[in-house]
Order: structure tokens, then C-alpha cells, then sequence
């Protein structure tokens, strides 16, 4: 069974040097703020008999929410996002070209998603069968279970099993990033109104103004992904839905309603939510059950009643327009096709058949008829 933590090439990724830089100028930008905030805001409040309760209070709340932060962000690194299992683990999900096309296989109704010819999707590089939702990153060079996208500032994808990190990590940045702008504005104004050594006041005013605009970058971001989250959606499908005319506006298929769209990428724990533990359950490889089979079933089936209904409605105007004199266009509803359907296709083409077609004529004739005395009252 391969480890949570490394994917088929996970010890690999890490011996290219340049993909490692955007990481490390985030673990800068990490250190750096929280040296400023604690080394010149909260130290000297500490030392102050006038504010030493509130920088209590602060540099307590300030360090858990960064601790948390630096946990989030080390899993994001090493946690794997999830691929399709190897042959050896589950060899359902190989891929065998059959005279050169896959086969359309029948998977349980577990896959929804399949290309416009209606056979299973497969991954040409990794020549494997791919479940919903999953897309093959080039940077990683496989295929990612769940994919939202890939980020290089945590040196990985964003997948199913650590899309909780990530989602963590841009909420206690947030929260960081607001406590040291509000926080430590006050030593910022006073190190400008007093004199006070330059590194000083360099130093404040440098924190103050790097904590802000990325705070308002990675709150933005997040409220974002707070949005994806109840819309049961990934940053790719976004995109795709987006990028396609036909499905622009439209939910997600996947959508479980808000408490179970949260418990996809929270965990099924609602007391751990907000840590980062108990990530959510599955193998990320099926995201369809009984339940949500019957309703999209159900949605289906309305969808044919509105379409059905829409065609009486402009059958009937049709003819209320009409000139009188005119002959009626022949318009059939509902129950002239099924009443048709069944004389042709429930016998064969002999005498039975015949019979049962001239009683269903019949049938038909007098509706039309009831319809044109209808008419003709309320003409009068």
C-alpha cells in the first residue's frame, strides 16, 4: 500500500533545486513577519505595565494561530494529493487499448464523467483509467485524485487528501496576516509620531505594509475557496464549467448540499474542522453513491416534464393564434406518441397490429375533435 506521503515519484520531486525557491521565499516571508511582529511590537508591549494584558492576549493568539499556520503548511508539502492506485494495488483501474480505443466499460454507475463517444476517460502517460475528477498534472507527472490545482508555492497539487491543508492554510494565513495589520498599527504610529531609531520604524512600517497586502491577497483567495467548497466544486471544474457555453451557471453534479459539501473536504468530524486533523474519508477514486444517482435521476426526469410541458404550451398557442378557416396543424401530445408507440411496437405488423392501430386512430380522433369544439366555444 503506498504511504499517504509519497506518490510513485514523491522522494524524486524533491531534488529539483528551482521548484524548491518559491517555497522557500514563502518560509521568508513566514519567518520574517513573525520575527517583526513578536521582536518589535509585542516585546516591547510586554515590557509596558499599561498594555502588558492586551499583549498578552495578542502574542498568545498570534503564536497558536502561527503554529497552526507552519503545521498546515508542512503538510501541504509532504502530505500526497492521492493518485489512481498501481496494478498491483487494484488493477481495475489499468488501462488496455482494445484495437487501439477503450473499451466502454460499466463501472457500477460510480463514474459520471466519460468522453463524448461515452467511454471511460484514461491518461495516455500514465495509461490508466481515470475516476471523476481526476486530471493529470504535468509538473508531477501523474494524475491527481480530486485535482483543485497545482500550487508552486507548497511545491505540489492540490488534491484530495490534502485539499483540508490547503484550505487550513489560507484560513489561518488570513487570520495571521489580520492580527499582525490591526495589531501592530499602533506601534507603527508611534514609532512615526515618537523618534524612534530608523531599523525600528523601517522595520514596523515594512511589516505592517507586507502583512496587509498579502492579508488582503490570501483573504480574497480564501473567500474564494469557501465559495468552491459549498458549490462542491474544484478550482478546474471552475474553470471548465466557465470555459463551456453549455454548462456556464450550471451546479456541480457532485453538489451534497452545504453540510455535506463541507464534510468533503473538512472531514466527517465537525469538531475538528477548523484543525488540522481528520481529513475526509474515501479513497478520492468514487464520488457518486445511491443517493446522488437518484437524484440526478430525479432532476433528469423534471427536466423531461419542463421540456414536455413547454411543448403543449406552444402547441396550444399555436393554435389559439391561428386564422380562422385555416386547417389545425397536426399536433400530437404526450398520449397520441405512447398511444402510437404501442400500436406499432407492441405487436408485430399483422392483424392484431392493424387492429390496435385503428382503435388508437380512433382514440386520437375524438381528442382532436374535443379539442376544436373547445376551441370553438371559446372563440364564441
Amino acid at each position: 500500500m503506498r504511504s499517504a506521503g509519497m506518490g510513485p515519484q514523491g522522494p524524486a520531486r524533491f531534488g529539483e533545486t528551482a521548484k524548491i525557491l518559491p517555497v522557500l521565499f514563502v518560509v521568508c516571508n513566514i519567518a520574517g513577519l513573525w520575527a517583526i511582529y513578536m521582536w518589535f511590537h509585542c516585546l516591547p508591549q510586554l515590557r509596558s505595565k499599561d498594555h502588558h494584558q492586551k499583549a498578552v492576549l495578542e502574542t498568545a493568539a498570534f503564536n497558536i494561530v502561527a503554529a497552526l499556520l507552519i503545521v498546515c503548511y508542512v503538510q501541504c508539502i509532504l502530505v500526497h494529493p492521492g493518485t489512481i492506485p498501481d496494478k498491483e494495488e487494484d488493477a481495475s483501474w489499468e488501462y488496455i487499448p482494445q484495437d487501439g480505443r477503450s473499451p466502454a466499460v460499466d463501472t457500477d454507475g460510480h463514474v459520471l464523467e466519460t468522453k463524448k463517444s461515452g467511454d471511460r476517460r484514461y491518461c495516455k502517460w500514465c495509461t490508466k483509467y481515470k475516476p471523476d475528477r481526476c486530471h493529470h498534472c504535468r509538473v508531477c507527472r501523474m494524475c491527481i485524485l480530486k485535482m483543485d490545482h497545482h500550487c508552486p508555492w507548497i511545491y505540489n497539487c492540490v488534491g484530495f487528501r490534502n485539499h483540508k491543508y490547503f484550505f487550513l492554510l489560507l484560513l489561518y494565513s488570513a487570520i495571521a496576516c489580520h492580527i499582525i495589520t490591526w495589531t501592530m498599527l499602533e506601534s507603527v504610529l508611534t514609532s512615526v509620531a515618537a523618534p524612534a531609531p530608523f531599523a525600528t520604524m523601517f522595520c514596523l512600517l515594512f511589516g505592517e505594509t507586507l502583512a496587509a497586502f498579502i492579508g488582503i491577497l490570501v483573504t480574497v483567495f480564501f473567500a474564494f475557496h469557501v465559495w468552491l467548497m459549498l458549490k462542491a466544486m474544484t478550482t478546474i471544474e471552475f474553470c471548465e464549467k466557465n470555459r463551456s457555453k453549455s454548462t456556464a451557471g450550471a451546479g456541480s453534479t457532485y453538489d451534497r448540499g452545504v453540510g455535506g459539501n463541507i464534510r468533503a473536504v473538512l472531514g466527517d468530524n465537525f469538531l475538528l474542522w477548523l484543525l488540522p486533523l481528520s481529513p475526509p474519508s474515501g479513497r478520492g477514486l468514487k464520488f457518486v453513491d445511491d443517493d446522488l444517482r437518484l437524484a440526478r435521476d430525479l432532476e433528469t426526469q423534471r427536466g423531461g416534464r419542463r421540456r414536455s410541458h413547454r411543448r403543449s404550451g406552444e402547441g396550444r398557442e399555436r393554435r389559439h393564434h391561428a386564422p380562422s378557416g385555416q386547417a389545425e396543424p397536426e399536433v400530437r401530445d404526450g398520449f397520441e406518441d405512447a398511444a402510437l408507440n404501442k400500436a406499432h411496437g407492441a405487436h408485430g405488423y399483422g392483424y392484431g397490429a392493424v387492429n390496435d392501430q385503428e382503435d388508437c386512430c380512433d382514440i386520437i380522433a375524438d381528442k382532436r375533435r374535443a379539442r376544436r369544439d373547445h376551441g370553438a366555444f371559446a372563440l364564441c
